[in-house]
Parts: structure tokens; sequence; C-alpha cells
């Protein structure tokens, strides 16, 4: 524990150097979902690695589409529409979660924090329907609280697009080269949401 203390106020410096100090925003109200439309939250309930922040983008299309900033301690609501989607978190390395979305439901994934070289690294870890309703999700639900992007956390992310690109082209191929089990088990399938919306 004083180990990974040490390096976390060490990394303090390495983060706002490469996030530029954006902040999300407290949602000032709770996530709604429209009618025939889907919400994918993800959320960090992980302390380790807490100051560092994990970019999280919408990689379905050629298009990088980011979707936010995900700290210790909050949550991102993401709305989207029935069909098939990949997303990208990138920390120090970048890794991926594909997802196949029904209407009117709402799916979770964990944002998984690691020790890596110079910063965290972070995975997408799939929350499944049978563990929604649990104690260890309400754990997680409870102990984070929804944000939304700011005008620095866009701004960061356009300025950083041309290193952003350049993670998804590297890793993406890392991705494809991972057993089809390992693909599977970050992958949110259609029956892990839940009818309504966001908790």
């Amino acid at each position: 524990m004083k180990a990974i203390r040490i390096w976390l106020i060490l990394m303090v410096p390495v983060v706002l150097a490469a996030c530029g100090g954006a902040q999300m925003t407290p949602a000032t109200e709770p996530p709604q979902i429209r009618a025939g439309e889907s919400s994918i939250v993800f959320m960090r309930a992980s302390a380790l690695g807490g100051a560092v922040a994990a970019s999280v983008f919408d990689v379905t299309s050629e298009e990088t589409k980011f979707v936010g900033l995900v700290n210790y301690g909050t949550k991102v609501a993401h709305p989207v529409k029935p069909g098939n989607y990949t997303f990208m978190v990138i920390g120090e390395s970048a890794d991926f979660m594909q997802v196949s979305v029904l209407p009117d439901r709402t799916y979770y994934a964990l944002v998984t924090p690691r020790v890596g070289v110079w910063k965290a690294r972070f995975s997408f870890k799939p929350i499944r329907q049978n563990e929604i309703g649990g104690s260890e999700f309400a754990s997680w639900t409870s102990s984070t609280k929804y944000v939304v992007n700011s005008a620095e956390t866009t701004s960061w992310a356009a300025q950083n697009a041309n290193d952003i690109s350049s993670k998804r082209k590297e890793y993406w191929t890392e991705w494809n080269a991972k057993p089809a089990n390992q693909r599977e088990s970050q992958t949110l399938k259609p029956e892990d949401g839940v009818t309504g919306g966001p908790k």
C-alpha cells in the first residue's frame, strides 16, 4: 500500500499535464433515456490510480467520439440507439469493449485501473444483469456520482485528437490479437441491460 501511495503522489504532475487540468462537471439531474434509446453507464469505483483520469471514446465508426473523462468516484451515462458499438478507454495504453444494445435499457460497465509504467492503465469490466441489484453493485452506484462534459474536457479531447487516434490504431491491433474468450469477457451482451433509466 505504501508503494501505491508513493506512486500516486508521483503521478499527479503527469496527470495534470496529460489532461491539462480539465475537469468534468457534476450532473445537475439524474440522466434519463429517450423512448426507443438506451444508456451505457461507465463507472469507476476503484481508488487505484485515483489521480489519473480515464478517457472514454465511442470508436464504433471511423470517427473517434469523445464520451468523457471518468475519474475515481464518478460515472458517465452515454445515450445510444439500439445496435452494436465499440468503446475505447485510454490511460497509459488503450483497451476496448464491445456492446450490443436493445432499446429502453440501461447497461453498466466498470472502468478498472491497473498499474502501468508511467501512469495507470485501464480496461472495461462489463456488469452482467445478474450482478445488478446485488450488494456489490449497490456499493458501486452509491460510491460514484454522475458527471457530464465541460468546455474544458471537450477542448482537451479536441487538442489531443492525434495522440488519441494513434493509441486507437496501436491498441486495436492488440485487442484483435486477444483470444476470443477474452474479448467475449469484455463484451456487454443484449441481455445484460435492465429496463429503465440509469440508477
